[in-house]
């Protein structure tokens, strides 16, 4: 029989699981904490089951890990962590530091099938989405390896792949790290970016994660969105944005929208007057990205005057806009620079 591993399963999987092998369902909690609370590696550490217990359960069961190959500090205090994945695979993520926050950036796939014209991530295609246990273990690992009394504030999925294609890992793993009994982060500070599957924006609005959605828009016309992001052909610009109209916000919640800032691109005046009609009527906010150049692209990065002309005219519309200051580009951490590295 195939060992379990405990780090795929979720609370009521763990207490059905507890059941089959003869415990107490409350000892599915137990794990539940020992597993992504205490964030155990061993199942010998769990020390309120009994030797016999443990003994049954190390037959069954084990608990995964990531294998840490290499970490980069940028010049900013960005850390890019490169892990190996049991099959060989390899992932990325990047922990940003801030004053008030720990905010850590996750993958949900092995690459990317969304072939992003400005996508580093993309460049080589999507090998296969990443378990439940390969997206939460991208946390615990680098949680673990903090400093005592420092633990992660935020988390970022947004690494990469399309979260949206992998839905049901990357939701379960979203349930669990937002669990009191795991590492409890609040669904509040938990956003995931997709970058445009209109099925997967509609289901996950009829859910109940109460977390924050970014959709990665990029282009003021269809012309342009087809050209740079091809999902846009299936899922256009009219399609996505009726979703988004239709996504249930709670009080006090927006959406929001990434636009990557390709230079003679996507970046005219009259793109952004575009833009300011195409989100009419939707609370959001908007993240204005300069594009973050990488060896081999085809796209610039645009000048700091015309992001500035940029943002001007969106906050003349009465949008909230924010220019986001690119980390970690110098170890190429920043966004869209992610990749599976050999």
């Amino acid at each position: 029989m195939k060992q379990v591993d405990l780090r795929n399963l979720s609370i009521k999987e763990l207490e059905d699981f507890a059941l089959a092998l003869g415990l107490q369902r409350y000892r599915g909690r137990q794990l539940f904490h020992w597993v992504y609370g205490k964030s155990v590696d061993s199942l010998d550490m769990m020390t309120d089951l009994s030797r016999e217990s443990r003994e049954l359960l190390s037959e069954k069961a084990y608990i995964s890990k990531l294998c840490e190959v290499r970490r980069q500090c940028s010049s900013d205090g960005t850390e890019k962590f490169l892990f190996e994945l049991e099959d060989g695979h390899r992932v990325e993520s990047v922990l940003i530091p801030e004053e008030d926050r720990l905010t850590l950036c996750i993958s949900t796939q092995v690459g990317c099938g969304m072939g992003c014209a400005f996508c580093l991530t993309g460049k080589g295609g999507l090998a296969r989405n990443l378990k439940t246990s390969e997206i939460v273990n991208q946390a615990l690992s680098v949680q673990k390896g903090l400093p005592a009394g420092k633990n992660l504030t935020n988390i970022v999925i947004m690494g990469m792949g399309e979260p949206l294609s992998n839905y049901n890992n990357v939701v379960k793993a979203i349930e669990i790290l937002n669990n009191p009994l795991g590492p409890a982060i609040g669904a509040r500070r938990i956003t995931l970016s997709t970058a445009g599957l209109v099925p997967g924006i509609k289901k996950l609005g009829e859910g109940n994660l109460n977390i924050n959605l970014a959709i990665s828009l990029n282009a003021s016309t269809d012309e342009q969105r087809n050209l740079i992001m091809p999902i846009n052909k299936k899922y256009p610009l009219k399609n996505l944005l009726e979703a988004c109209r239709e996504f249930p916000l709670r009080k006090g919640r927006m959406l929001s929208f990434e636009y990557v800032l390709l230079d003679g691109v996507n970046n005219s005046p009259e793109d952004a007057g575009r833009v300011a009609k195409l989100l009419k009527g939707i609370r959001c906010k908007i993240n204005l990205i300069p594009f973050n150049e990488f060896p081999g692209a085809q796209y610039k990065r645009p000048s700091e005057e015309s992001v500035l002309r940029f943002q001007e005219i969106l906050t003349g519309h009465n949008y909230s806009v924010f220019i986001r200051k690119s980390r970690g580009a110098d170890i190429l951490a920043a966004c869209g620079q992610l990749r599976e590295e050999e």
